[in-house]
């Protein structure tokens, strides 16, 4: 794969109907931490969390510097780029936030295509639905979320929709996966990248 390739990502949160997912196109110099920050972005999930990845058995992440992993061994996400995933073959992976909730997400490596020139990234491609609110209680908290939103707003249910919303801080619309802010958050990414390689070539 050339240094200038570009990696097509299809995200997907699992357990969810209908699905949650994003397409982002991203370099394939991207580390593996560089991608959960993307992740987060596009997702739009607010990185309050601990997070892994899964790639072929192996585990990737942010090992705890007392050792205290449990018996498990925890690689350095900052190690591995997608470069080298695809180079061994992979096409799918998972990525799990927050391992109370338990937010697991397959990774699809749809395609490799050339990055156009002058242009940043990554880019956000596409996407269905708003994910979750942040410690909601996993896929059965989110369902029981939605059903307190689609109360009616008269009546007995008006009480638990006007709890939920008080509780996330707002309105939640479902269908909205508030694609302004996903591309901000994603250019600034893309520009704090390219100042890094400016300053360290």
């Amino acid at each position: 794969m050339t240094a200038d390739a570009l990696v097509i990502l299809r995200i997907e949160l699992l357990h969810t109907e209908p699905l949650v997912w994003r397409r982002v196109a991203v370099r394939g110099t991207t580390s593996l931490a560089a991608l959960h920050k993307i992740i987060q972005a596009a997702m739009g999930w607010l990185d309050y969390h601990l997070w892994e990845f899964e790639v072929e058995g192996a585990t990737y992440g942010l090992p705890d510097p007392d050792g205290m992993d449990w018996g498990r061994t925890i690689k350095r996400a900052s190690t591995i780029k997608l470069q080298k995933l695809l180079d061994a073959g992979v096409e799918t992976f998972g990525y799990v936030y927050d391992m109370g909730d338990n937010w697991e997400h397959q990774i699809i490596i749809e395609r490799v295509e050339a990055a156009q020139p002058d242009q940043p990234y990554p880019q956000f491609l596409g996407g269905e639905r708003r994910c979750p609110p942040e410690d909601c209680g996993g896929v059965p908290g989110y369902y029981d979320f939605l059903d307190d939103i689609a109360e009616p707003d008269k009546g007995r249910g008006s009480k638990k929709k006007k709890e939920a919303l008080d509780w996330y801080g707002g309105p939640y619309d479902p269908d909205d996966i508030d694609e302004e802010q996903i591309r901000i958050t994603l250019k600034r990414i893309a520009n704090a990248s390219r100042m890094k390689k400016a300053v360290n070539p």
